[in-house]
């Protein structure tokens, strides 16, 4: 049996792919039995209504198991669950994810992780009267957290060391003048060194005062894969070769954020961008060992970056093959709905894994 774990972009393609091109049953395992759609969380953050996904109207195939991912034994092939439930494998998929990194003092504590379901919603409820919030963290998904959540009621800063430092100079001028467009107040060159109930503190000693600590400053991985034994990077990120495979056991395969992958010598970032194509690709590698056929490598190349600045304005960053930025940029409502178009294909593409992937 093939064992897929963690029901994200990632796995959820893999489910379905493995699922294609094999006659042996598959099992995806998930916490919930709904598809979170991380991308749009930052939406829910700030009111809106997100439409629910259960799994079982996007697999193809795959059997759906629900229950959270405590534990795997490699050595006797077993994946154990929260409720004291374990499921056999043959061949396992990691594809567990990622959540903030709240390592800071008191982010644990206090920060509302924007990239979490339960965080979102408790943000969104946080702030449904009005107030003020501080984001901290400049990359793609703070951006979009503080654009989104600015309104009328609610006073949003920014604080981080650069805000979009890996896009264009085009870009980043565009993504600031929108921020204050938006009246989101942006704090360039400062780093976060404690987070409380009521704000945070720079380095430095100086205090920002908030009703809600927006966190978006990093991911973390899941210490499963460590602590199963499985080859992992510094970060906790499974190791695998240029056919998503395990390098230290062969019946093993990762994918997503969980996986450090590899193209051409480059680690790919953490980004749907990334997880679905390995995903999909993970299912054309089991099938060709089933079958006998050679084993193909992952081919893959950037293409843009999607940033959302509100319901109709967006940036789409254009970029070489290794995701570093080009001068070309597209801007405004056209490029919020190239946004959504990107968006909702995701969900298509998971349904359907035959569709070439390219985000």
């Amino acid at each position: 049996m093939i064992v897929v774990v963690g029901a994200g972009y990632a796995g959820v393609m893999a489910a379905n792919s493995v699922a294609r091109g094999v006659s042996e049953p598959v099992v995806l395992v998930n916490e919930r039995d709904t598809f979170v759609e991380r991308v749009r969380l930052h939406q829910l953050a700030a009111g809106q209504s997100l439409r629910v996904r259960p799994l079982a109207g996007l697999l193809r195939g795959p059997e759906l198991a629900v229950g959270r991912v405590v534990r795997i034994d490699a050595d006797e092939r077993v994946v154990h669950l929260g409720d004291g439930r374990t499921i056999g494998y043959d061949t396992l998929v990691y594809a567990l994810g990622s959540s903030g990194d709240l390592s800071v003092p008191g982010a644990a504590e206090f920060a509302f992780d924007v990239g979490a379901y339960s965080d979102a919603v408790r943000l969104r409820d946080r702030l449904a009267g009005g107030g003020s919030a501080v984001v901290v963290g400049g990359g793609l998904t703070g951006i979009e957290a503080a654009a989104e959540l600015a309104r009328p009621d609610l006073k949003v800063s920014l604080v981080t060391d650069r805000v979009g430092a890996g896009l264009s100079e085009r870009g980043r001028s565009y993504v600031l003048k929108v921020l204050e467009r938006r009246g989101v107040s942006v704090r360039e060159g400062v780093r976060v060194e404690s987070v409380h109930g009521d704000g945070v503190v720079l380095v430095g000693g100086e205090s920002v005062a908030a009703d809600a600590v927006v966190w978006t400053a990093g991911f973390r991985v899941p210490g499963v894969a460590r602590e199963a034994g499985f080859a992992v990077d510094g970060s906790g990120r499974m190791v695998v070769d240029g056919t998503l495979r395990s390098v230290s056991h062969e019946e093993v395969y990762g994918v997503g954020d969980a996986a450090a992958v590899r193209v051409g010598g480059q680690e790919l970032r953490m980004a749907c961008a990334t997880g679905l194509p390995a995903g999909q690709h993970v299912g054309k590698v089991i099938a060709a060992l089933r079958s006998g056929r050679a084993v193909p490598g992952l081919r893959f190349r950037y293409v843009n970056q999607c940033v959302s600045l509100g319901r109709g304005d967006a940036l789409v960053q254009f970029v070489l093959a290794d995701d570093s930025a080009r001068d070309r940029v597209l801007t405004g409502r056209v490029a919020a709905w190239y946004k959504e178009a990107i968006v909702r294909g995701t969900v298509f593409v998971q349904r359907h894994p035959r569709v070439p992937v390219s985000l």
